[in-house]
């Protein structure tokens, strides 16, 4: 029954993916036929597609080179050493990341391809079957984040002998898979976040603030660079983030599960598998609630469809659980834990909601005190950012507890710490079983925003401008809960992923004879190296934050400069008399990004060493901690924070407070422009930090221990 269960895992697995994949198919097949009119729309739009796809070249260009090279350093490792794990683990590595950069780019290539379809659907079919195009192209997005992420777990564990009696070596070597992903994730982020913030700040500075013209007016030569931003940076970094969340939480369940040797490993390894493919094929039949809904406003169907999805999840996951019948272990107390993490996730999710959109006070209380200036615009959206952050932190922290004393108590016979680590890791896989809707809902907003931007610059009636600002108004709603989301999942992934890394550490220590090694010492504030580490991680989260707030600044200088330029020596722009030059401003934004994404990226790969190397493997436990700790607060701060803002301008703007031009509109613009880095750059990058310097230290560690050795130092 053991292995039967492997079997049943994998096979559903990839039932499970290739049937993400065939929907996906047939979602981009029904937005191809749509047929774009040759008119200035679509002439932008060629604009927007051409510099995306320039960009994205040169980007993953950088991206993959680094991540070849590191997963060919793994491999080199896994041969030199004879090391038949770490070979493994380094062509699972390189498989990760070429699954992740697919993710992005081709989704973000379907959103940049939707945009113009979506404006002729309204303008021919009005607001719902637009709403029904958008939402398509970004479930391609969405539901190629699980087809591919569980066909690449399922087809590697096979590979790598996952169904014999080597199964443990598989699930290890699977980390790898989730270490490329995570690395991808991690570059494609910053840099698309570097982009799109300093097209966007720039664009706001010159545009709205200094000249005084609206929004996506085709006057501003950063107009285009800005509608290319939220493409590569919303759609394909969002995808690549929540790609390597779904991948790790079901790889570090399946990793803690294997570290039981007990009977009833198997089935441990095999439960996050089953129920991640369970929730996937759930969630393709829950989001044709969009297709059918009877409601009128797209905010209100994307927000039932995401609940419809969180309850058909935990239906379905439920049932399987009852139906697969194991003697010997309650898996029903499974089901919870995984369960426990599904609602932290809804409230974390509708808590961001709250927090950042304009039918709440929090939204409301920003805008009414712009009319005071821009002082007041941000302390009063700073303090709804801290408080945006505590309700989450608790829910997060209550499954946490709650999932810990059911495993343990659940597993107890087997290992009670095991057990209780295992049961948080399964409500990691819980609060992203609905990952699919919610890239799709995030993937969403990128789309609709270009629409709004196409009909704008086009010239298109008021009417049409109108319906295209109220899909506009729901995708950033929807924008601010996958980013409560990705970083409440973030940091239930991060947590499972340490506690990977801690049992990891124990099974070496005692295969090089050190029989006494207690996990829990990585966790005893007493023990002067796990303090240093605590301390450590806590701030390695502000020092990345200041690393990629300072590259947007430098970018979006450059682009203000270049604006301004061309507004002093071709006045004819703003008298419509002169076209501005679109690719100059592209093309700066371009080298700005991608010249400033590598040092915060490669800040994630080698902290885990360096510190690992000087202060000792139990050191490095305690910096994982401290960056979950303060990335979690950090990340939810400032994904909150830029939307209050945002959302705040955008209230003013539909006629509140003196409307559009006026002193408290021209302050909200400034607090929204201070939030843009943070909650588009910095803030949701924090999240892959904290997830990629765990799942590194875990493949890291022989090679710490190693270079630790070499150096004459004790290996633990």
């Amino acid at each position: 029954m053991a292995f039967g269960i492997l079997e049943l895992s994998v096979t559903l697995g990839l039932i499970a993916g290739v049937a993400a994949l065939v929907y996906v198919t047939i979602l981009i097949l029904s937005i191809l036929r749509i047929k774009v009119p040759h008119d200035r729309a679509a002439e932008i739009h060629e604009y927007i597609r051409s510099a995306a796809i320039t960009y994205m070249k040169r980007q993953y260009t950088i991206i993959l080179t680094i991540a070849f090279i590191v997963g060919i350093i793994i491999i080199a490792s896994g041969l030199a050493w004879s090391n038949r794990v770490l070979l493994n683990t380094g062509i699972a590595y390189i498989a990760g990341a070429l699954s992740s950069s697919f993710v992005g780019v081709l989704g973000m290539y379907i959103a940049v391809l939707s945009n113009v379809r979506v404006l002729r659907t309204l303008v021919e079919k009005g607001l719902k079957r637009a709403l029904r195009v958008a939402f398509r192209g970004g479930s391609v997005t969405g539901f190629m984040v699980g087809g591919i992420g569980l066909l690449g777990i399922s087809t590697l564990f096979i590979l790598f002998g996952g169904l014999t009696n080597e199964y443990p070596n598989a699930v290890k070597a699977l980390l790898g898979y989730a270490f490329g992903a995570s690395t991808v994730a991690l570059f494609a982020r910053v840099g698309g976040g570097i982009y799109t913030k300093a097209a966007d700040v720039g664009a706001d500075l010159v545009g709205k603030v200094e000249v005084g013209i609206p929004e996506d007016d085709p006057r501003n030569p950063g107009v285009i660079a800005d509608n290319v931003g939220d493409n590569v940076g919303d759609c394909a970094g969002m995808s690549a983030d929540l790609f390597e969340s779904y991948v790790e939480s079901v790889v570090a369940a399946m990793a803690i599960g294997m570290l039981i040797k007990a009977v009833i490993s198997p089935i441990l390894v095999a439960y996050p598998l089953i129920f991640a493919s369970v929730a996937l094929l759930t969630t393709i039949l829950t989001a044709q609630f969009v297709e059918i809904s009877p409601l009128k406003e797209p905010s209100k169907t994307l927000t039932t469809t995401s609940l419809v999805s969180i309850i058909g999840v935990g239906i379905a996951t439920l049932v399987t659980t009852l139906a697969l019948n194991i003697t010997g272990i309650p898996l029903l107390n499974l089901w919870l834990a995984t369960i426990l993490g599904l609602i932290a996730g809804g409230v974390v999710g509708f808590t961001s909601d709250y927090f950042t959109s304009g039918s709440y006070k929090p939204v409301q209380t920003v805008a009414a005190n712009s009319r005071a200036g821009p002082a007041l615009t941000i302390l009063s959206g700073l303090s709804m950012g801290f408080y945006s952050t505590v309700l989450p932190t608790m829910a997060i922290a209550i499954a946490t507890f709650l999932a810990y004393n059911i495993g343990s108590s659940t597993l107890w016979t087997y290992s009670s710490l095991i057990g209780g680590v295992y049961a948080i890791a399964l409500s990691g896989i819980g609060m992203l079983s609905v990952a699919s809707i919610v890239v799709a809902a995030d993937a969403y907003g990128p789309i609709v925003d270009n629409t709004a931007g196409l009909a704008e610059q086009a010239g298109y009636p008021e009417e049409v401008r109108e319906k295209a600002d109220k899909l506009d108004a729901a995708g950033n709603t929807m924008k601010s809960i996958s980013k409560g989301y990705a970083i409440g999942s973030a940091a239930l992934t991060a947590l499972a992923l340490l506690f990977t890394y801690a049992s990891l550490l124990k099974d070496y220590a005692e295969s090089i004879g050190i029989k006494e090694f207690n996990i829990t010492s990585l966790f005893t504030l007493t023990r002067p190296d796990v303090l240093a580490g605590l301390l450590i991680g806590a701030a390695t989260p502000a020092f990345f934050t200041a690393l990629v707030i300072q590259a947007v600044t430098a970018a979006a200088f450059a682009m203000v400069e270049e604006i301004r330029r061309q507004f002093r020596e071709r006045p004819g722009i703003l008298e419509w008399k002169e076209k501005p030059d679109y690719n100059r401003a592209v093309d700066i934004v371009t080298r700005y990004a991608l010249k400033r994404l590598i040092a915060p990226g490669s800040m994630a790969l080698i902290t885990p060493i360096i510190v690992g190397v000087l202060l000792g493997p139990i050191a490095l436990g305690g910096m994982l901690l401290g960056s979950i700790i303060t990335g979690l607060l950090l990340g939810l701060f400032q994904g909150n924070v830029g939307n209050t803002w945002d959302n705040a301008k955008k209230y003013i703007e539909e006629g509140r407070f003196g409307g559009k031009g006026s002193e408290a509109h021209k302050a909200a613009v400034i607090g929204d422009t201070v939030g843009d880095p943070l909650k588009d750059a910095a803030g949701p990058s924090l999240n892959i930090l904290i997830k990629l310097m765990a799942i590194a230290s875990s493949v890291f560690l022989i090679l710490i221990v190693s270079i630790r050795l070499a150096l004459g130092l004790p290996p633990i």
